[in-house]
């Protein structure tokens, strides 16, 4: 007997049987029949094939792995998954376990991997200056910096075009609010609820996510401001987002006006009135907000922001950690997505497609204020070896459309788990741009109360076991994380939605037990 006749089986006997299901109850929507009948085709989506061969791994045994895990790293329980993946071998957009298994990834190594695993022209250069010139400190010139730098600085609108490198993002995010307070001369600083700007002390201050927190005391000067989510918030309509899928709340704006933009706007406006001094020294945002759950703004909200936190005084920082290099598909920059140019941005993960790299660049002046207060040195930023590796990053996205691909690829991929949301009442939200996509899992859409993270979690394992890793996050990890590297396929994007689908059928089908 297949699992969709099981699956139809249950279903008509708890319908017509069991007092204590609803005749409407959700897991038995109009979506069970579709995708019970849709499922029967296969149990286990095919795989698209893959020309690649890995190595056979021959080093620890899995066990082994795990108890040097537990005993020597720190925190020990990061890894995903009840059974932590070892990863072996990675090619372009598939990962290798150590059984050899393959996985499709669709999560980048969170939101890193922009080029894809060991792409082959990023490797050469890499092992190219490897056997040239790793290190030199900025004590002595190499041409690998500054080649990057006027490559990097060319795709940057002016007046940003001077580069501060650094080794993370952390480091560059604390860097920029350095700037940000020697350039003003003020102090406060206002980031998103639910924001995201790195985990070093003093840039934890901004981070606004509650897990990260600590209950020591935090940076001085840091201030919180509401963040304008149109799906979770108080208000959000069906013309908010700057997304080929929009929410599904309803709304009565023009399609160029939005009320929760202005209401947003007030709450922004009240936050600068009552909770920092009359002069401020910036704001901070991510473009999208990444680890909450690509969480997207009013379309006009950051434009209207920017311009009050500059009659304040203060200066703009646009954190591109996740949204840059093109990964947004319609602009480079995701500060380029709202209309704006900020005083400083801040960049990493994708800028070195995985190698440790990050970047701050921001105004001639703000350089100069900030050399005027201290002498800014990092020894290991901007080294030969990284800014090779950045070159070659920003080449391969030109010569191979990559940008080009993320808007193609990126929109085709929410119009199909757009369809999911249309039929699965535990979906509640699809959302995002380009290659960086959120699917928050609720409930019931009625309510948009976060779906238990024990069942979010069981629908993130039986994706992994039918060769899909995405990632998880939301302030309730409650949102699933997509943000594959840049050159995936639709007919890969079409075996991700479709192991999606099976693993809420399975979700389903666990409930209607």
């Amino acid at each position: 007997m297949t699992l969709a006749w099981r699956h139809l089986q249950r279903a008509l006997r708890l319908e017509i049987s069991s007092p204590r299901i609803p005749k409407m109850c959700p897991s038995l929507s109009r979506a069970f029949w579709t995708s019970v009948t849709k499922l029967g085709v296969h149990t286990k989506p095919r795989m698209p094939p893959c020309d690649f061969i890995p190595e056979k791994y021959q080093s620890l045994a899995y066990q082994r792995v795990l108890e040097i895990n537990n005993r020597h790293l720190y925190p020990p329980r990061t890894a995903y998954f009840a059974e932590p993946l070892l990863l072996h071998q990675g090619h372009m957009e598939w990962l290798f376990d150590h059984e050899g298994n393959r996985y499709l990834d669709f999560f980048s190594g969170i939101v890193t991997v922009g080029v894809g695993h060991c792409h082959p022209k990023v490797n050469a250069v890499a092992q190219k200056q490897l056997g040239r010139l790793w290190h030199t400190s900025p004590i002595f010139f190499n041409l690998p910096i500054h080649e990057y730098a006027e490559k990097l600085s060319a795709i940057l609108p002016e007046p940003l075009k001077v580069i501060f490198f650094t080794n993370s993002g952390s480091e560059a995010n604390d860097l920029a609010m350095l700037m940000a307070r020697a350039h003003s001369t003020n102090i406060d600083i206002i980031s998103f609820r639910g924001a995201y700007h790195g985990g070093s002390p003093y840039i934890l201050g901004l981070t606004n996510v509650g897990y990260f927190k600590m209950e020591l005391p935090g940076a001085a000067g840091c201030e919180s401001t509401m963040c304008p989510d149109v799906f979770r918030g108080p208000w959000g309509g069906s013309h908010c987002r700057d997304s080929p899928v929009q929410t599904i709340r309803k709304c009565s704006c023009a399609p160029d006006c939005c009320q929760a933009k202005d209401q947003y706007i007030e709450q922004f406006k009240d936050t600068l009135s009552t909770a920092v001094a009359k002069s401020i020294a910036g704001f901070f945002v991510e473009p999208i907000q990444g680890v909450s759950g690509i969480v997207q703004y009013p379309k006009g909200f950051l434009k209207e922001a920017f311009k009050l936190v500059r009659e304040r005084g203060g200066v703009c920082i646009s954190d591109e950690v996740q949204t840059g290099f093109g990964r947004l598909g319609s602009h480079y920059w995701g500060f380029q997505t709202h209309d704006v140019v900020p005083d400083i941005v801040t960049l990493a993960k994708g800028i070195g497609n995985g190698f440790p790299m990050g970047a701050v660049v921001t105004t001639p002046e703000i350089a100069k204020s900030l050399a005027k207060r201290r002498f800014c040195f990092s020894t290991f930023g901007g080294n030969p070896l990284a800014c090779a590796i950045g070159s070659a990053v920003l080449e391969v996205i030109k010569e191979e459309n990559l940008q080009e691909n993320s808007q193609e690829v990126g929109t085709y991929m929410l119009l199909e788990l757009a369809k999911l949301r249309d039929e699965f009442e535990i979906v509640g939200d699809v959302r995002g741009k380009g290659l960086m996509i959120g699917i928050e899992m609720v409930k019931d859409k009625m309510s948009r109360q976060p779906l238990p993270p024990e069942e979010v979690s069981q629908i993130h394992e039986d994706c992994k076991h039918m060769g899909l890793l995405v990632g998880k996050s939301g302030i309730f990890s409650q949102t699933f994380r997509i943000a594959p590297p840049m050159c995936i396929t639709k007919p890969e994007v079409d075996f991700a939605v479709e192991v999606f689908r099976s693993a809420l059928i399975q979700h389903m089908e666990r409930k209607a037990k």
